[in-house]
């Protein structure tokens, strides 16, 4: 709170003073609706003259509704808008995929797609396609929203660094006499953006990754979200819910850095070979899909062990560490085995890596085009 007295004039100060009139006035209100709203304060000599005595007391409130307005308003509270709305569509396109994946990975039915799709049917009908869906949906909202928008926050604010380090050189280390300087801007700012969205999203979503995958694997003991959630607690604790935590992070970061390096690489190029500055819905499919398809298939054997983790329980075994998941799966399957489930994998990826990406750029094409107008301006 600020109090300022405006006292004009001479004497009188030390009269007693009463209440006359109280008002709201906007005061460092800027184009945003941010600032204050000033309450004034009018105060009277007691016997309601005027004087020299008078105070004018000046008392500053935030400006709740102004602030809230600005926050939406932001270009990055609009980049994780645009990222939730692409990974719900994107979601409730794909979930049969997402399904024969996961169950192919885990080892649970046949080793075919299309024995495992009519399994899938006749055991719990086409609905069975979309088992374990709301979890699947209230995991990939947040998480596409973290991982998208982080990526473009990280990448900008990695690229003004850099800027800087430019002029005013990079940061150092000071060890005794020695000073060693960190070769930061050899970084590549679309890497280090895509390395900090994964391990966000992973560390942020992780429980609802393993809640989704024990609905799908065995709807029959995991009915329903309250009842997966309920066993996993009373069996293993706060624990169970980040069971291949390490591993899920170790897979993710060559995965992500190479899924955003790949798509923002390819983009940019293809843009500049074509001299276009955006591109069609078409292209963007296209483009997401090579990216995913890329990442995946450089990180699936660390996909394999993850999953191993995370369902390990349900066999009645589960391996100590991802280590010794990768050491299981040879032993029992061969070098083969590490890329078990990777055909059906690529038919998740691919189309949920394109739509992704081609609803996100859409999605911001529209929340973020009077910034973007602006900034053209």
């Amino acid at each position: 709170m600020a109090f300022d007295d405006a006292v004009s004039g001479g004497g009188g100060c030390g009269e007693k003073l009463s209440l006359a009139s109280v008002g709201l006035s906007s005061a460092g209100a800027g184009a945003g609706g941010g600032g204050y709203k000033e309450l004034v304060v009018m105060g009277l000599p007691k016997d309601d003259v005027l004087d020299d005595g008078a105070k004018v007391i000046g008392l500053k409130l935030p400006d709740v509704g102004g602030a809230v307005r600005a926050f939406f308003r932001s270009r990055e509270v609009r980049e994780f808008t645009s990222g939730a709305l692409a990974g719900a569509m994107s979601k409730a396109v794909l979930a049969p995929l997402e399904t024969l994946r996961t169950r192919m990975v885990v080892g649970v039915g046949s080793r075919h797609i299309g024995g495992n799709f009519v399994e899938i049917i006749e055991q719990n009908g086409w609905q069975g396609l979309w088992a374990g869906n709301t979890i699947n949906m209230i995991r990939i909202i947040p998480t596409q929203a973290i991982e998208l928008g982080t990526f473009e926050c990280v990448k900008r604010r990695m690229a003004e660094a850099q800027e800087k380090w430019k002029e005013d050189g990079c940061p150092k280390i000071q060890i005794g006499k020695l000073k060693i300087e960190l070769p930061l801007h050899f970084l590549s700012p679309v890497a280090v953006a895509g390395a900090a969205a994964g391990i966000a999203g992973t560390l942020m979503c992780h429980p609802l990754e393993v809640i989704k995958d024990r609905l799908t694997v065995n709807p029959e003991a995991y009915p329903r979200i309250s009842v997966a959630f309920s066993k996993i607690y009373r069996t293993d604790g706060i624990g169970g819910l980040y069971a291949g935590l390490c591993p899920t992070l170790i897979g993710m970061l060559p995965y992500s850095t190479c899924y955003y390096f790949m798509y923002d690489t390819i983009k940019t190029s293809y843009c500049r070979l074509h001299k276009k500055t955006s591109l069609t819905r078409p292209e963007l499919l296209v483009l997401g899909a090579l990216s995913g398809l890329t990442a995946s298939t450089i990180s699936f054997p660390l996909e394999v062990a993850r999953k191993r983790l995370m369902a390990g329980t349900l066999h009645g075994k589960c391996p100590p560490h991802m280590v010794a998941a990768l050491s299981e799966v040879i032993q029992e399957e061969g070098i083969q085995g590490l890329y078990r489930g990777w055909g059906a994998s690529c038919l998740k990826v691919m189309p949920n890596s394109g739509i992704t990406w081609m609803f996100y750029e859409a999605w911001k094409d529209i929340l973020l085009a009077d910034d973007d107008s602006k900034r053209g301006a």
